[in-house]
């Protein structure tokens, strides 16, 4: 009996020595397998904007990285929202990947019921990129700074409209904070996109935009528009000569579009180390850096719970501008 239940002790532990062993190999594999097929980077505005520019440049590199292929998504909608929502209800493995921009954080503070929470159904990777708006006017305005603009819009206020790619995104918040710090009332037009809105702004018809700097950079060069000040808290690399906001007259003036990757809640935890190390190792690469910066956009990087913190703050700024300037957003 004695040999019999040593026997059975020894064989329990065996068994759950192999189970244990099982369960480490298998985790391990799962780590090493992934990712085993092609990977779809879901981008929540259309073909040729500054999101899809920096997921196409992101995506090539990132393919290499990881030794599959990363392929865009375009599902342009409700500023971002139905790319979001996609996502959120996408499987956690790693193979659906979300381009969360500031528009999320935008969203998440104007208080309307969405059918997701982006604070806790997405985790954040990687913050990847980010870059200024640019404060650009038509040249039939007859102003040549932001002081000068401001010194106008108190002559005429509501007089003076400027455009936006749509309302509660990033070119219409950062002409509502200029209002609100300026003491100000420019006209807020909504559009349906950059592109819609830079064409009435290169008419005349409507005079000022707040415009993402890979939209408005060429007609700035072009001589079409001319660039007042970037909205950054910095002065850009893509246009050095060029003053901040804030050091125009309005202290603390800042905002920017960012950009980065996020994955359903669940994703697994080693899954989400492995996208955040190679997505950092991609956007560090040099030719990857000029790429970027060749459309206005800077490259950043860091860990996931820089990215969380980072988006955090967002949300709660946003929230607090809506609240004070008073936007409206149907």
């Amino acid at each position: 009996m004695n040999t019999l239940r040593h026997h059975l002790g020894d064989t329990s532990r065996r068994a759950w020595l192999v189970g244990l062993w099982l369960a480490c190999a298998a985790s391990a594999w799962g780590q090493s397998s992934y990712p085993s097929k092609p990977i779809k980077l879901v981008v929540g505005f259309p073909s040729g904007s500054s999101a899809d520019v920096t997921a196409r440049i992101l995506a090539r590199k990132l393919g290499d990285t990881l030794g599959q292929a990363v392929v865009v998504d375009n599902k342009p909608g409700a500023s971002s929202n139905i790319a979001t929502d996609g996502v959120v209800r996408a499987p956690a493995d790693g193979y659906t990947l979300l381009l969360g921009s500031v528009a999320n954080t935008i969203n998440a503070g104007m208080g309307k019921s969405l059918p997701f929470n982006f604070a806790t159904d997405l985790a954040p990777i990687t913050l990847v990129s980010s870059l200024p708006n640019i404060l650009v006017v038509h040249p039939s305005l007859g102003v040549s700074s932001v002081q000068e603009l401001v010194a106008l819009a108190k002559t005429k206020p509501g007089a003076i409209d400027f455009a936006s790619s749509g309302n509660g995104t990033s070119p219409h918040l950062s002409g509502e904070l200029f209002n609100l710090m300026a003491g100000v009332k420019l006209s807020h037009v909504p559009y349906k996109g950059s592109s819609q809105a830079m064409t009435d702004v290169l008419s005349g018809l409507v005079p000022v935009m707040f415009a993402p700097a890979s939209t408005a950079l060429p007609h700035i060069q072009s001589g079409a528009l001319k660039a007042l000040a970037v909205t950054s808290a910095q002065r850009s690399a893509i246009a050095p000569k060029l003053p901040t906001i804030s050091e125009s007259g309005l202290s603390g003036y800042e905002t920017s579009v960012w950009f980065g990757v996020l994955v359903p809640q669940l994703t697994p935890r080693d899954v989400q180390d492995k996208l955040s190390q190679a997505i950092n190792q991609s956007i560090q690469a040099p030719e990857i850096k000029q790429q970027l910066l060749s459309q206005g956009i800077d490259a950043l990087g860091g860990t996931r719970a820089d990215f969380a913190k980072y988006m955090a703050a967002e949300t709660d700024k946003w929230e607090k501008l809506i609240k004070a300037s008073g936007a409206k957003f149907d």
